[in-house]
């Protein structure tokens, strides 16, 4: 039988072994970055966000917004603190964001909460000291994903400069006959109403679409399928392959500053300059 190209587990030998480093380097990043920690950017619980900052005098820095992935179901904002290891090198106030959980929401709660944060960002990073003029985002897998609604159609005038999405998903419709079918059980209004290939956005965001050499299959032909939809929209898109990586290294790489992905991450963010 063969394997579902969507567990990531089949691909990704020392999975385990490279979710104790994010959860690890996570750490380490809050003892020794400045910070600001558990945030509310909402009501619900989940609904906060952390701010790592530069050191030194930060006023009109640039800002930052990670979102995590983990199939929209697993994880948290805490496993992800050690992509600020890179942002904040660059430069930016980032924010590394929390959202709830599915199956105990479904897809609209949490977009509207990554939303949500973006808002309370751009309303509130002047208090901080960032310039909410100078904002970007990235996110990984689910979190790639989430983040284009950050600067699609129902968000005019988004505010975001530039994107980097890295191993994400952007068409719903084949994970409803793979291992997630009865993890997360995708309907068919959310394939309809949350598949970024379906849907309009800024074009006036540059975006750089980033997968790990070594993932399976459809995270590379969807990569090019919606750098593809984007251009035909008139924005500015970049594909590139991380060189060697999956889909679960590539993460870690992220955080990374002098790797290729780390590389890409910190070019994004000092070109909002």
């Amino acid at each position: 039988m063969e394997a579902d190209p969507f567990r990531t587990r089949n691909y990704v030998p020392e999975f385990d072994e490279l979710v104790r480093e994010f959860v690890d380097r996570s750490q380490a990043t809050r003892a020794t970055l400045r910070s600001s920690l558990d945030i509310a950017y909402g009501d619900d619980p989940t609904e906060k966000l952390d701010l790592f900052f530069p050191e030194g005098d930060i006023e009109g820095a640039p800002v930052h917004i990670f979102v995590h992935g983990g199939y929209w179901r697993m994880f948290s904002r805490k496993d992800f603190s050690f992509v600020a290891d890179t942002a904040v090198k660059a430069g930016a106030i980032t924010a590394v964001i929390g959202y709830s959980l599915m199956p105990t929401v479904r897809m609209e709660t949490i977009v509207g909460q990554v939303r949500r944060a973006k808002h309370w960002v751009r309303d509130h990073i002047t208090q901080y000291g960032g310039d909410a003029g100078r904002l970007t985002i990235s996110g990984h897998s689910a979190g790639a994903h989430l983040c284009t609604f950050l600067f699609d159609a129902d968000e005019r005038q988004s505010g975001v400069r530039a994107a980097l999405l890295l191993g994400g998903i952007y068409d719903l419709k084949p994970l409803q006959s793979s291992f997630l079918k009865n993890e997360i059980a995708i309907t068919d209004d959310e394939v309809s109403r949350f598949s970024p290939l379906g849907r309009r956005h800024d074009p006036d965001v540059t975006v750089s679409i980033l997968a790990g050499e070594q993932e399976s299959q459809p995270f590379h032909s969807q990569a090019l399928q919606f750098c593809d939809h984007l251009r035909d929209q008139g924005a500015a898109v970049s594909i590139n392959m991380v060189a060697g990586a999956n889909h679960m290294s590539a993460m870690r790489d992220l955080g990374l500053p002098e790797s290729q992905a780390g590389n890409a991450l910190r070019g994004l963010i000092e070109g909002a300059r």
